[in-house]
């Protein structure tokens, strides 16, 4: 299955585009965090683990709404990786 996640910054920000680009790619679940800091708490993101099965892939817009340093995208892969995801 194909799992998406978006984030926008503010709760201002519209996640439209990411989520429309998301469902036009196939998701079939999608996630959606608003937190504006580095280090804001982004609780769709932790639960989205929970969900993911051995096969899943996660689809983002851009890399960049899926981790908030080359750090935590390195961590976030080798998660996913150790879930076969």
């Amino acid at each position: 299955m194909l799992i998406g996640y978006a984030r926008v910054s503010t709760l201002e920000q519209n996640e439209d585009l990411q989520t429309d680009a998301l469902r036009k790619a196939g998701c079939g679940r999608i996630y959606v965090d608003h937190s504006s800091s580095a280090k804001a708490s982004r609780p769709q993101l932790d639960r989205m683990p929970e969900a993911l099965r051995e096969g899943d892939t996660v689809v983002v817009w851009k890399l960049d709404r899926l981790g908030r340093s080359v750090q935590n995208l390195v961590d976030l892969m080798d998660r996913f990786h150790k879930q076969r995801v």
